[in-house]
């Protein structure tokens, strides 16, 4: 019988590879490609009796520099036991192979990374220790280097916590500005705006995007993944249009449509900040200041010169009290202003979801649904996306003083801001529609009622369990809104899944959180 090329193929790949016949200098092995999802960060994979492990004295979580013809990385080393790997053979993971550019059998020498010295002042910092610009400049030029291991990263992040002053803050902006690519434009004004998260479903940027550049202002919207939301706008945004930009196509695309909407992290602006992202969305956590700092940075390095803040406010949103805006509001005043952006703040309704669907692909549909101003496009979406577009269009001086809202109004309803968002996409690489999930699932209503609230939080952990932002077309879609009278079985919200076990996970938390959304008992059953 005759292998065809796939087979064999696929079979080299699957199955321990075996010794190299040729004579291993000392110090190197014979590097193999196993297939592994570390999430960016490079892994080296070693057999416990390898020659290369005993000789140097390389143990499990040892940080190694791995060179391969003539380029280097530094990986963290795990320990195999077994025979997944040959003899005289290293594994690598997925981001090492790629940071690398290795070939299958090539040689790779091995040796003891360098000690990070940087990280003795993030040390000082769990003792209590101010971080001085030149402190925090050491950090984050390791960290962009990918010198800290995840449990360094993760105790700078805790470091970090809620323990940064004003002028900490304004250093580690600076410094995540210095150590990534800046973009310039020929502009005077170049605008963009942040939602500073927490509230499920508000998808306003690529609106915004929309209207703002169809009104002649320069708007290269850069955007996160999600952190610890079940979707970020680049998430989104991907399911309609590639988002992984260059910085030549970036400049393209800007060049002929006015605007953008691209992830950040393929153009390099603030990189020590994804690196950062990638843990914190482990940690499940977002701190004050690394977020001021994370946003502004990233805003500055863009080219901006004025900035939309969107601070959604309300009990179970990131944000919860008036004290807490006003505390983030002045934080990013300041930091804003010792980088020479024009930063303005709008504090938003975050008591219930924007829109219908929480999660990339049901937001995108939110988002087409506005722009095309379909019948049963979600209301609330629209509104707050006027807002902040007019809002926008005031800061850059494309509208009068008050004159924002109308305008904003006139480009949605008018369709130029969805014709404009149209050639966004196509700049971009091609609009295209969003998937749907196999496995739907109805949530009903316990009982007569009325919908009195929404738990936002508990709605985005639901959304998470169901495979968001990971399994894109997966999430909550909502059926009611705030105020709604239900009867008992009514739908409420609906589980999307690609997976039957995720839309169990999901179901199975949202069982055992009934208050999810509250419904108030009719007068009569009360």
């Amino acid at each position: 019988m005759t292998t065809s090329p796939v087979t064999q193929r696929q079979a080299s790949q699957s199955a321990p590879a075996k010794a190299s016949s040729q004579p291993h200098p000392a110090h190197q092995l014979t590097v193999r490609r196993l297939g592994v999802d570390t999430y960016r960060e490079p892994v080296v994979f070693m057999r416990s009796d390898c020659v290369v492990c005993r000789s140097e004295g390389f143990e499990a979580l040892s940080r190694v520099t791995v060179t391969v013809d003539g380029r280097s990385i530094l990986a963290t080393l795990n320990v195999v036991h077994g025979d997944l790997l040959a003899p005289h053979t290293a594994g690598l993971s997925e981001a090492a192979w790629l940071h690398l550019g290795a070939r299958e059998g090539a040689l790779a020498t091995f040796s003891h990374a360098p000690p990070v010295e940087s990280f003795a002042r993030v040390r000082g910092k769990l003792y209590g220790a101010r971080l001085s610009d030149d402190d925090l400049l050491a950090i984050i030029e390791d960290i962009a280097a990918h010198r800290y291991t995840d449990v360094q990263l993760s105790a700078f992040v805790s470091a970090c916590a809620e323990r940064l002053d004003d002028d900490e803050v304004v250093g580690l902006t600076r410094a995540m500005l210095a150590t990534g690519d800046q973009l310039e434009w020929p502009a005077p004004v170049v605008v963009d705006k942040h939602c500073v998260g927490g509230l499920p479903g508000n998808r306003t940027t690529p609106i915004v995007v929309a209207i703002v550049a169809a009104n002649g202002l320069v708007m290269p919207k850069t955007s996160s993944r999600a952190i610890t939301s079940p979707a970020g706008t680049a998430d989104t945004m991907e399911q309609l249009a590639p988002v992984d930009l260059d910085l030549p196509a970036l400049r393209r695309v800007v060049a002929d449509v006015g605007g953008c909407i691209a992830w950040g992290g393929s153009v390099q602006l603030s990189p020590a900040d994804d690196v950062l992202i990638r843990v914190e969305r482990a940690l499940d956590i977002d701190t004050e200041g690394q977020l001021v700092a994370s946003v502004l940075s990233k805003k500055a390095a863009a080219g901006s010169t004025h900035v939309l803040i969107d601070i959604p406010m309300g009990p179970t949103a990131k944000v919860r009290t008036p004290l807490d805006a006003a505390r983030l509001e002045r934080l990013l005043r300041r930091v804003g202003t010792a980088l020479g952006l024009r930063v303005e703040v709008v504090v938003t309704d975050g008591r219930v979801p924007v829109g219908r669907g929480i999660g990339p692909a049901l937001e995108a549909y939110d988002v087409i649904g506005v722009l095309q101003r379909a019948t049963g496009a979600p209301d609330d979406l629209r509104a707050r996306a006027l807002i902040l577009a007019g809002a926008l269009l005031e800061l850059g001086g494309a509208a009068a003083s008050g004159g924002g809202l109308a305008l904003a109004e006139q480009t949605l309803d008018s369709g130029a801001a969805w014709t404009r968002f149209q050639a966004i996409c196509d700049a971009q690489g091609g609009i295209r529609l969003p998937g749907r999930a196999p496995h739907v699932e109805v949530v009903p209503a316990p009982h007569d009622g009325t919908v009195a609230s929404f738990d936002n939080r508990e709605l985005s952990r639901a959304a998470k369990l169901a495979g968001a932002p990971g399994a894109p077309t997966a999430g909550i879609r909502l059926r009611v809104s705030r105020g709604d009278s239900v009867e008992l079985g009514a739908p409420l919200f609906e589980v999307h899944a690609e997976s039957r076990g995720e839309l169990r996970y999901a179901l199975d938390y949202i069982a055992a959180h009934p208050g999810i959304i509250r419904v108030e008992p009719a007068p009569e059953a009360a």
